[in-house]
């Protein structure tokens, strides 16, 4: 089994910054793409950014120029630094990892979610 551990949420101000944390763990033999996925009240989950095992990225709109996607593939962990970061970002983050288990099968697994909330 494999479980991803998120941290890093919270309540920011307006134009903050935050950054999350996502780390796999189990029977893991490579991870191929990671991502961060979010879903506000009320709307579908939606992608936020997602970068490859060569780290390759690609940002929805709606965040590029200020999320920045990382990983450290010796880690198996996943970050999304948030900044200037706006209302409309308030969301429950979620990380997603497709993970190659020692089968050499890819299995498809979530996080557990963090709540970002930008108020003041």
């Amino acid at each position: 089994q494999v479980q991803l551990v998120e941290s890093g949420g919270g309540l920011v101000q307006p134009g903050g910054s935050l950054r999350l944390s996502c780390a796999a763990s189990g029977s893991i033999f490579s991870i191929n793409a990671m991502g961060w996925y979010r879903q506000a009240p009320g709307k579908q989950r939606e992608l936020v950014a997602a970068i490859t095992s060569d780290g390759d990225t690609n940002y929805a709109d709606s965040v590029k120029d200020r999320f920045t996607i990382s990983r450290d593939n010796a880690k198996n962990t996943v970050y999304l630094q948030m900044n200037s970061l706006k209302p409309e970002d308030t969301a429950v983050y979620y990380c997603n990892a497709e993970v190659v288990g020692w089968g050499r099968s890819e299995y498809d697994y979530w996080g557990q979610g963090t709540q970002v909330t930008v108020s003041s």
